[in-house]
């Protein structure tokens, strides 16, 4: 136990520190701009590529790891969209931002500092991927249905425009494709540029936890759902739990993916969450108090899986 103390308590700790500097020194999120464009668009990448352009190709292929967890990640926005739909009465729109707290984890700021800090470099390339492909579906899924619920708000044609260029101009997206084309011709950096990379590698989690809390700071509780357990309870129990019962089914996948994919999608919501409420104009107030309520409670629930898999406890052989 004291190891998965060791590894949760830097990360939720240095959370912690950036959402009471940002309480005790009115930090402002808009203040934050550069922060982000930091993490998002150097470190991150970063990070992704050096990792992914040092694994070997033949590892960057494993679409039944890949088709599994995008499937799973689908399978929990749609249950977390029924229960929306449900409690709403059919609105589409509030229902897509609840599916998105249901299914989104904050896989690009929390998601690779704990995978690589719990299982080493060897978690890279899974972490990498489900990135890649949740983000991807996410990115399709949300204005699609924002059209469908608000035909006259965007056509289809500018919606299918703002999709393939919201998946094709992701900074962490552009960096894993950066990452796999090296790692396919055997590519490596002049030792100046490999050195750079590798100090912006190492202020990535540093930087996006401390963002995370920050940001959290600056949310408050105005309005908390009779929904809102339940889609944590999507988000933070059964994701993890689904997914490792489908990896385990589908078989062939090695230990350390599956205890990667089991991280990754215990997450708490991710920002993201927020900011498409925010740029849709709907559940605003409401997705703001899930990202808060969510994150507080993924300490218990994080803090137990990184337990079960530091300890070789996540049952093997079930089918």
């Amino acid at each position: 136990m004291q190891h998965v103390i060791s590894l949760a308590f830097p990360f939720f700790g240095l959370i912690f520190l950036g959402y009471f500097a940002g309480k005790l020194m009115g930090l402002a999120t808009d203040g934050l701009a550069w922060l982000n464009f930091f993490v998002i668009y150097l470190a991150l990448p970063a990070l992704f590529f050096q990792l992914l352009s040092e694994t070997p190709i033949e590892q960057l292929g494993s679409w039944s790891f890949i088709i599994s967890t995008t499937v799973v990640t689908f399978a929990m926005f749609a249950l977390a969209f029924g229960v929306g739909y449900l409690r709403t009465g059919g609105d589409i729109r509030v229902s897509s931002i609840q599916g998105l707290v249901g299914s989104y984890s904050n896989i690009g700021y929390l998601g690779p500092g704990l995978t690589l800090a719990a299982l080493g470099p060897a978690a890279t390339v899974p972490t990498a991927l489900i990135f890649c492909f949740d983000s991807a579906l996410l990115f399709v899924i949300v204005p699609i249905l924002m059209s469908i619920g608000h035909r006259e708000e965007e056509g289809w044609g500018r919606t299918a425009f703002t999709i393939v260029k919201r998946i094709l101009t992701h900074p962490f997206i552009l960096a894993t494709i950066a990452g796999i084309a090296a790692a396919a011709i055997d590519f490596q950096p002049p030792e100046a540029v490999d050195r750079l990379l590798t100090m912006l590698r190492g202020a990535a989690a540093p930087c996006a936890l401390f963002a995370i809390g920050v940001t959290v700071s600056s949310r408050s509780i105005r309005r908390v759902e009779a929904e809102l357990p339940a889609l944590l309870a999507i988000k933070l129990l059964i994701h993890p739990v689904v997914i490792f019962l489908v990896l385990s089914w589908v078989g062939g996948i090695d230990p350390l993916w599956i205890a990667t994919a089991v991280l990754m999608a215990g997450l708490p919501p991710a920002t993201n969450c927020f900011v498409l409420a925010s740029q849709y104009k709907v559940y605003v107030e409401r997705a703001s108090s899930a990202v808060l309520i969510g994150t507080i409670a993924s300490v218990a629930s994080v803090t137990a899986l990184l337990y079960l898999v530091t300890n070789d406890m996540l049952p093997t052989g079930l089918f």
